[in-house]
This record gives structure tokens, sequence and C-alpha cells, in this order.
């Protein structure tokens, strides 16, 4: 008997230009989404495509719903692809609490952990109640100008202050709890969560933060000053980041949502009244995804 009754289904389909014809990019996405439907119709549930989904890859055998009705009437949510298209479905369903599990297509993610060849197997116990959940917090950013709000958005991975890539360095202003903290000349600067702490952070010089931390990570990209290092944070307290000199210089919210900023113009960054809630087999673990992306040495038992 399924826990879960009604289940959606959000695809991502690629576009021309990865490499491969749209044609067979469409035809994967199709028979990869028929069968994870078929199976899940199989177990008892109900099975709602998410409408893009069905239209990208020309599926009308089940209903399909815009990503605002899934959150309304869906159990869970069903997110095949990769990490970028779970971030995409967690902004736009945390709001309505939907939980999220992830099947990937490729090469496995750090938040979609199951494998396509082996989804059965996953997801039979995790809509029948036996799972391992994993709630991350999001961000909340503005874009601020004055006193008027020009732009916002939300994020699970981070917030990023930077340079275009023909103009120079930026200087930025931050205040940590209404605190000045520093002004930083840099290429820019992160702001990122737990969950985006193994992202771009990271290869900026930025730490890991475990999942369970309340709190961010700040991270210069590129400092004029070596003395500039990352700085650990909670996320109880409002980040700003302002514009003082550069040239084009742009805000962005998980690498999708862009704003271009002027100088003056203040990016304000607080943690999300929504959370985002993960449900992955049983047995999983932070440490283990870790090891497998980072490629760790496992030495040992």
């Amino acid at each position: 008997m399924s826990l879960f009754r009604h289940v959606a289904l959000i695809g991502k389909y690629h576009k021309p230009g990865s490499g491969e014809p749209a044609a067979k990019l469409r035809q994967s996405l199709r028979q990869a989404l028929q069968e994870i439907a078929g199976f899940v119709t199989q177990l008892g549930c109900t099975l709602t495509l998410e409408a893009e989904s069905a239209a990208n890859a020309g599926i009308t055998d089940y209903p399909a719903l815009d990503i605002d009705a899934i959150g309304r009437q869906c159990d869970v949510a069903l997110v095949v692809g990769g990490d970028g298209t779970m971030l995409g479905a967690s902004r736009r369903l945390a709001r309505y609490g939907t939980p999220l599990v992830g099947i990937n297509k490729g090469r496995l993610g750090f938040i979609t952990d199951i494998a396509l060849d082996n989804y059965q197997q996953a997801l039979q116990p995790i809509l029948t109640g036996s799972y391992e959940e994993d709630v991350r917090p999001l961000m909340h950013a503005s874009v601020l100008r004055g006193s008027e709000c020009m732009y916002e958005a939300l994020a699970l991975n981070d917030v990023v202050v930077n340079r275009s890539s023909t103009s120079g360095m930026v200087e930025l202003r931050i205040e940590v709890d209404g605190v000045f903290v520093s002004n930083q000349r840099a290429d820019g600067v992160i702001i990122a969560s737990p969950t985006g702490s193994s992202a771009y952070a990271l290869s900026a010089g930025g730490p890991m933060l475990h999942p369970r931390i309340p709190g961010w990570v700040m991270v210069p990209i590129a400092p004029h000053m070596l003395s500039n290092r990352p700085i650990v944070l909670p996320d109880a307290l409002d980040v700003v980041i302002e514009v003082v000199a550069g040239g084009k210089v742009s805000a962005s919210f998980d690498m999708h949502s862009l704003a271009s900023l002027q100088r003056g113009d203040r990016v304000l960054v607080r943690r999300s009244a929504y959370n985002v809630c993960f449900l992955h087999p049983q047995g999983w673990s932070y440490f283990a995804t870790l090891r497998q992306k980072l490629s760790w040495n496992e030495g040992g038992c």
C-alpha cells in the first residue's frame, strides 16, 4: 500500500547544443518518464506529469498539471534529471511543503541520488514510507535600490554577486546583522547554504557545511587581499552586500535568475521561511555522498 497516493513526475529536457540531436534527447526523456510513470501506477498511485515535462516529452497518456497545481494537489514529486533540475523544482515547490525524490539520468548528484537504472528498487520502499528525510533551508534574496525592492528570488544553493566576464574587479561593502564587516575588492562574493557549500563556494575555497548546521558560508571570489577569507555565519543573521564600485555587476540566485546591479544597490540575503524536504533511500548517508562525489579514499569499513 502506498503512503504517497498522488505522485507528480517532473523531467528535465536538455535543449539542443549538448552534443546530442534534439530528437534523441526528447526520446530519452520520453522513455524515462514513461517507464517511471508506468511503475508508479502499478504500485497503485495516481500519477500526474508536470505540464511542461509532458509537452517536452510528447506524453499525453497521463493528466498534467502546472507546478503550482502540483504543489497544491500532489503528495510527493519525483524529479528526473540532475541537481540543476532538482534546484529548480525545490525553489518552486518549497512553499507547498511537497517532498522531493531525485532520480538522476546521468552522473549521480549531491541531491539527486537515485540512479535511473536502479530506480525501481529504491523508489518502491520510499513510496510505501521507508526513507531517510533530509530537510534543507532555502535562502531569500532581495535586490534593493534605495527604498525600492527591484527583484527577489529564492535560492537553495547560493546567492552570488560578481563582476561580468568583461569588467574588472568590483568593490563590495559587507554588513552582517546591520554591523559593518568589510569592504572587499574581488571578483565577487558568494553566500552559500549548507547545500550550496559543496558547489561554487567549494571551488572558490570555502568549507563544506553539514546540512544540519544552521549557517551560511560567505566566500570571496579571487579577492585582492589574501587576508579576505571565507567565514561561516549563523543563518539567523541578515547579510547585505552593497555595490561600492566596479563595472558591470550582477547578482545570481542558484546561477539561474540574474539581476543587473548599479552602484549603491544592495543585495539582502536572509533565511527563507521555507525549507525543502528531500526523501532518500533507507541507509542514505551525507558522508557516503561526499566520498562518492569527491572521490575520497574509502579505506576502512
